[in-house]
């Protein structure tokens, strides 16, 4: 499946930029395009998501709230 096969791609880049050292900014400009890619996932997996769209609302929640300040 396409859409797997991107969050799992996804999951990887952010580890290695994290890794790396990479800027925070990068890394959640990466975590948004995760949530996006997770998206897709679901929405191609139809019915039984219920608890994967809830743990993707609160991350985009706190990504808003809370976003990285650290200077990296």
């Amino acid at each position: 499946m396409e859409e797997a096969q991107a969050v799992l791609d996804r999951l990887r880049r952010i580890e290695l930029l994290d890794a790396e050292g990479a800027s925070t900014p990068h890394l959640l400009a990466e975590l948004r395009a995760l949530l996006t890619e997770a998206e897709a996932w679901m929405r191609a997996e139809g019915e039984g998501t219920e608890r994967a769209e809830e743990a993707l609302e609160r991350c985009r929640d706190a990504l808003e709230r809370e976003p990285l300040t650290a200077a990296t």
